[in-house]
């Protein structure tokens, strides 16, 4: 015989569905990160070429997101540079890349395949332009390449646009009026050792460890292109994102520079594609801003990454998950 009347039970037998129900019902309405399983999967990098800051940055952050998203493998593909970057974003052939934003804006501009879906993640440092010769050179402007041989950057790479335009706005014929050679950062430096070319247009962040290497075994020196950036500036929309800038002279201590190099700088910016997961955007957008510390010791570019900037992302619309990052650690 029950000790219990057979009507409270019922009682209790209903009292206690219903709390399983709202408990229950509590679950499903739980914020998605308290239950859902940790990203999992694999995202491509698409960096630069290897001896560039690109390569190095996308590698120093490899070990960062690791950390941040253990079960998401991360793939970096080296390339030629910012352009070859877009085409593969766009073309679903990489996940996330680095790009300058002039870069960004003529492949809008051109109405690239693809080019309405590439969406900005954060504004990280700029690139400074440098143009590098034997210390012993006669060229003092980049109007002094008239005749020289000069590497300019492969096809797919940022540095080829911004070398064209700088030699354009020093009324020279980037095609006819010097020798162009195409030629990646990764073999410009021991060319210009041999004297097989008389000078090379580099953009990247300072330092950048090919230029630094070659200077510690051969006399360079940083010539001054302070005296194009008006010109440059007013000479379309892609450059406006240029601003003067300023190489201080310890940027390479052994280059044969007696001051500070008078330059333009570019900003870089993190881009996706509009179809990427917010919640992994999000993530990859956070671990980029939060490893800027430690992967500044060893980029030193990396250490201008600021959050107070980041939001920047023109010409770039920001990705979803990048907005509600920024919106989850606004003050």
């Amino acid at each position: 015989m029950s000790l219990v009347p057979p009507r409270i039970s019922r009682r209790r037998l209903l009292i206690g569905l219903v709390a399983v129900l709202v408990v229950l019902g509590g679950l499903v309405w739980w914020p998605k990160p308290f239950w859902e399983p940790g990203l999992k999967g694999e995202l491509t990098f698409s960096t630069g070429v290897r001896t560039g800051v690109y390569h190095r940055y996308g590698q120093l952050l490899e070990g960062a997101l690791a950390q941040d998203m253990p079960d998401v493998k991360v793939r970096l593909e080296p390339s030629e540079g910012s352009q070859q970057n877009l085409q593969r974003v766009a073309a679903g052939q990489a996940d996330f890349t680095i790009a300058t934003a002039d870069a960004v804006s003529k492949y809008r501009a051109d109405g690239k395949p693809g080019a309405d879906r590439l969406r900005g993640c954060a504004r990280l440092y700029d690139d400074y332009v440098q143009l590098v010769v034997p210390a012993g050179s006669p060229v003092q402007s980049a109007r002094d390449l008239r005749g020289k041989r000069v590497a300019i950057g492969q096809d797919g790479s940022g540095v080829r646009l911004v070398a064209e335009r700088l030699l354009t706005a020093a009324k020279l014929n980037p095609h006819k009026d010097i020798t162009p050679v195409g030629i990646g950062i990764d073999t410009m430096p021991a060319e210009l050792e041999a004297g097989r070319i008389d000078a090379f247009f580099w953009s990247g962040g300072l330092p950048t460890t090919a230029v630094r290497e070659l200077s510690e075994r051969f006399d360079i020196r940083l010539v001054q292109l302070g005296d194009l950036v008006e010109q440059l500036q007013g000479s379309g929309s892609p450059a406006r994102y240029y601003r003067a800038a300023v190489m201080p002279q310890d940027a390479y201590a052994r280059a044969r520079n007696t001051s500070s190099v008078a330059t333009l700088a570019v900003p870089n910016l993190l881009v996706t594609r509009e179809d990427t997961g917010a919640e992994l955007t999000e993530q990859f957008t956070r671990t980029v801003i939060l490893s800027r510390d430690g992967i500044g010791h060893q980029v030193h570019a990396a250490q201008l990454v600021d959050l107070r900037t980041a939001i920047y992302t023109d010409p770039l619309d920001l990705h979803e998950g990048a907005r509600r990052y920024y919106r989850s650690v606004k003050p």
